[in-house]
């Protein structure tokens, strides 16, 4: 596959050189498969194979973007005159540059025995997450789906400057959602995995945690309304540090839409906190040699003990600011110029287990789940999401609580972060463990 798209990306930067332009060539072949099991029945298998080129030119400081799935010659040639067409109309910029050639570190993103496991295998992984999870309590009364996903890639970045960079990888996930019931009581439950090495996945795992998930929640009740110190565990945690990451996001920033403007060297956050993106994290699912414009992929700490160190930059926000790219360009796919994104998120584990987080409470929320994240106000750093978990009484989870809504500011949150527990986990791109925060405002009756 290599050859195919080098052979492409040469063409490509030949046509544009003999229209006298500067030119990156980002191709992209990826296959994806897509198991659904109901009642371990195969409700949906999807199968996609799927080969592109981006092609971002710059002529006077005027960029110009156009894709093709087709890489026949004339193709390609039309796609970069189609560029050129663009670049016309748009604004001139001089800060729109393509990157230097460079040296990659060198990253395991791809494994041989998750590419040699047959359909058979992935199907019965699915069928076992739901096997798993029925069998944890007679309460499990319905298995709406679960799922494994996996996906093969292979990207190609070739520019005018002589940068070449290549990478091929894959990784795998499974997935559950499912309904407990207890009298006139019913609540869901959901977990999954991702990992860059099938083996990794566990079924028996991620089935029994859904179950639990939901069975924890039956008989919920609501609250009084005050201000009490809570607990994130980590998947609500990362739904935070998804809002942390686009706050730290050079392009947010540059745009005004970041609390975190003009804050590098300040503390931002509690002293306990440490945040960073590492994109050479080992067997990390966002991790990489290089990023979507071929910037070498690096370990940044964005936040050491709540200073903050540094944003999140692509080649053209870093020229905007005067500093080095952080290798954090990204795209979609082929059919899109490179934003700003994060790689592997984390906000770093501490060394206290869970229990004592807890045993350190006298009333309090453990929250279990989250909804409405995306309302947040990267600005002004304002959120009021609705909220479930369980109720901290004496340093002890007592009974399910639902139907409340916690409120606050990201600024005071991250300042008010009074522990962090040892007990990490990854969900996608982002990780954390538990975190304390001091107190937090409940509405609840």
């Amino acid at each position: 596959m290599e050859q195919i798209l080098r052979s492409a990306g040469e063409k490509t930067l030949d046509e544009a050189r003999r229209s006298g332009v500067e030119a990156e060539a980002f191709l992209m072949h990826a296959k994806e498969l897509s198991i659904e099991i109901v009642d371990g029945r195969v409700e949906t298998l999807k199968q996609a194979d799927e080969t592109g080129l981006g092609i971002r030119l710059i002529k006077d400081g005027r960029t110009g973007f156009a894709f093709t799935s087709d890489l026949s010659d004339k193709a390609i040639k039309d796609a970069v005159q189609d560029a050129i067409s663009i670049s016309i109309f748009t604004t001139q910029d001089q800060y729109q540059v393509l990157p230097d050639k460079a040296v990659y570190p060198e990253i395991q993103v791809f494994d041989q025995d998750t590419a040699a496991m047959s359909l058979e295998e992935k199907i019965e992984i699915a069928r076992s997450v739901e096997r798993s999870a029925k069998s944890v309590d007679l309460r499990v009364a319905i298995i709406e789906r679960s799922g494994y996903d996996d996906l093969e890639y292979c990207n190609l970045i070739m520019n005018s400057k002589g940068l070449y960079a290549y990478e091929t990888g894959n990784f795998s996930g499974i997935y559950i959602f499912l309904v407990a019931e207890e009298g006139n009581d019913a609540q869901n439950g959901f977990s999954t995995m991702s990992v860059r090495k099938a083996k990794d996945l566990s079924a028996a795992q991620v089935g029994k945690e859904a179950a639990a998930n939901a069975i924890r929640a039956l008989n919920a009740r609501t609250i009084r309304s005050g201000k009490m110190p809570i607990i994130l565990e980590p998947y609500v945690a990362t739904r935070f540090a998804g809002i942390v990451s686009s706050m730290v996001n050079a392009e947010a920033v540059q745009k005004g839409k970041s609390m975190f403007a003009g804050k590098i060297g300040k503390q931002v956050a509690s002293s306990l906190c440490t945040i960073i993106d590492d994109a050479i994290l080992e067997e990390g699912i966002a991790s990489s040699s290089f990023d979507s414009e071929g910037v070498p992929a690096q370990k940044k700490i964005l936040i050491e003990n709540g200073i903050l160190n540094t944003y999140l930059h692509n080649t053209y926000t870093a020229r905007k600011d005067g500093v080095l790219s952080t290798g954090n360009a990204q795209r979609g796919s082929f059919r899109g110029l490179p934003m700003v994104g994060s790689t592997n998120f984390i906000i770093v584990p501490g060394r206290e287990n869970k229990d004592s987080l807890i045993d350190g409470i006298d009333k309090g929320l453990y929250v279990t789940e989250v909804m409405g994240m995306h309302t947040a106000n990267p600005i002004s750093g304002d959120f009021s999401v609705g909220a479930a978990g369980i109720m901290i009484e004496n340093g002890v989870l007592t009974y399910p609580v639902r139907g409340v809504t916690i409120a606050g500011n990201v600024a005071e949150f991250l300042q008010n972060i009074d522990a962090v527990a040892s007990d990490f986990r990854f969900y996608g791109g982002k990780g954390s463990p538990s975190i304390r925060i001091r107190e937090l405002s409940i509405a609840g009756e």
